[in-house]
């Protein structure tokens, strides 16, 4: 199905907005792919303008950053071990910004949007 981007019908208060014209398909947005554990595979996207998007599909490596000494080790991811974003995305093992994961050298928290820019980057969490 498709996700429809433009503006409401109806206004913060409820009010009919009368548009003086319909739907576009340029407002049409695309389903999001939600970056899971395996396997590095990414896929190149083409947006509005020529510009380009990368999306990770899955992602086995997080690139982490010790923020103590600014020194940044690429790590193997082992699961995700909390989501704020939605509870029944650690049982799915997905990842996307905010995201917990439990990696070789510690917890990290994801900054980077794997959906957006392809790679995982994340700081370590210290105790």
């Amino acid at each position: 199905m498709a996700l429809w981007q433009g503006d409401s019908r109806r206004g913060k208060t409820g009010r009919r907005i009368r548009y003086s014209r319909g739907k576009r398909k340029s407002e049409i947005g695309r389903e999001q792919h939600l970056t899971t554990i395996g396997k590095s595979k990414i896929k190149k996207v083409r947006t509005k303008g020529r510009n380009q998007k990368i999306r990770a599909m899955t992602a086995d490596v997080v690139y982490v950053v010790d923020p103590k000494t600014g020194k940044t080790t690429k790590t193997e991811i082992i699961s995700v071990v909390e989501n704020q974003a939605n509870i029944h995305y650690v049982r799915r093992n997905i990842m996307n910004k905010g995201a917990i994961v439990d990696t070789k050298i510690g917890k990290a928290k994801i900054t980077s949007r794997p959906g957006q820019s392809g790679t995982v980057n994340a700081v370590l969490i210290t105790k």
